[in-house]
């Protein structure tokens, strides 16, 4: 095999584009998938291939659509011959704290279809190149403790569809591991606005109160350890299902706050 291909969705922007720019600093070949932002992708796909002498190129899809979601495997694989690696970095998130009775069906059927129906989309279109080449790299998002299946207060769709997608998660490193295709999930901390595409050396001159290491997450996190998933020596790692939180009670952040605010 040459260069492998790393599909990345919403890499236009926030930890998408973080994790694009960290492939490519490694030699990998990106396919930067986005809906909404176009010049955005298509100056980084530019930025990209300038700066590391990669292949980087923008393509356009709604992956909560299934027909969206063809049609970018099918351009992806003309363009580059195969896809190695999958990172399902993309997923609504309603950020209005509602409970469940209040979510509208428009925004329950978006919220699932965008992170869990999207992810049976993708990789299942892309398992047939992976397993032909017998190498593949699948990485997903959940969130703090999803492996146990817990309730969070005014995220229930959210919730719902990556808790499903953990086991999903699970399922296909065990399905695919004689395959030569690892699957594993990565659970972010609270990690926002500008600290998705800020570095770990500007966090460190930062602080975050409710983070028990005492700084903000960033989107550099997060890259680093989807680097090592993707990589050659973590063959070994499948199944796994790993929190960059710093040490936070991400679920209880509200409570925390809550408190603090009782407190003034």
């Amino acid at each position: 095999m040459g260069r492998k291909t790393a599909l990345i969705t919403g890499a236009s922007r926030g930890i998408g584009k973080r994790t694009a720019i960290t492939l490519a600093e490694n030699g990998y070949n990106v396919v930067i998938n986005y809906h909404k932002s176009k010049e955005e992708a298509e100056s980084l796909g530019q930025q990209l291939s300038a700066a590391f002498g990669v292949q980087a190129a923008p393509i356009h899809g709604d992956i909560s659509k299934k027909e969206d979601c063809e049609r970018l495997i099918q351009t992806a694989a003309a363009e580059f011959g195969s896809i190695d690696i999958i990172i399902h970095n993309a997923g609504p998130y309603v950020a209005e704290r509602k409970t469940l009775d209040e979510y509208s069906w428009e925004e329950w059927e978006y919220m699932v279809n965008g992170n869990l129906n999207s992810v049976f989309y993708l990789t299942k279109l892309s398992l047939p190149y992976m397993r032909a080449n017998q190498w593949g790299r699948v990485i997903t998002f959940g969130f703090d403790r999803v492996e146990t299946a817990p309730g969070w207060i005014y995220r229930s769709a959210f919730a719902a569809a990556k808790t499903g997608l953990a086991s999903f998660t699970r399922t296909l490193a065990a399905e695919e591991a004689s395959n030569g295709i690892t699957a594993n999930m990565i659970c972010p901390g609270d990690i926002a606005g500008e600290w998705k595409e800020r570095g770990i050396t500007e966090a460190r001159t930062a602080e975050h109160d409710l983070v028990p290491v005492g700084r903000p997450g960033t989107g550099e996190d997060l890259a680093r350890v989807v680097a090592f998933l993707v990589s050659e020596d973590a063959d070994f790692m499948t199944g796994s299902i790993i929190p960059v939180t710093g040490g936070q009670d991400v679920l209880g952040k509200i409570h925390h706050i809550n408190y603090q605010k009782n407190r003034m």
